[in-house]
């Protein structure tokens, strides 16, 4: 056990120009904080067996869920149940960073949708 940051925590990017952190990791949940610039957004997808918890820390994140747009600015958070389509993205100048928690984790359980 030990104190999670972004300066100990497993450092990935994804999309190209995205980068995230792993806080969390065990086989009931994950904790990820993600940083996502201006412009950028993820893929179309789901999650057959996970739910996820996006939290905004700074920027505002557009939270596409089964069609419709969610805005969501610092602490506020949405819940994606399993089976749900959804994208998240950055549409707005400042840098988006938020966390995302996943039960159980989300890797290996994603299909584009």
């Amino acid at each position: 056990m030990s104190v999670a940051s972004t300066e100990t925590g497993k450092h990935y990017v994804w999309g190209g120009n995205c980068d995230g952190w792993h806080l969390a990791a065990s086989t009931n949940l994950s904790v990820i904080q993600e940083r996502v610039p201006s412009g950028s957004s993820e893929v179309r997808h789901l999650h057959n067996k996970a739910e996820q918890f996006f939290y905004v820390l700074s920027g505002v994140a557009s939270l596409e869920v089964a069609g419709a747009i969610h805005e969501l600015k610092p602490n506020q958070g949405f819940l994606v149940p399993a089976g749900v389509p959804h994208t998240l993205s950055n549409q707005h100048e400042q840098p988006l960073e938020f966390l995302v928690v996943s039960t159980p984790p989300s890797h290996g359980d994603r299909e584009n949708a």
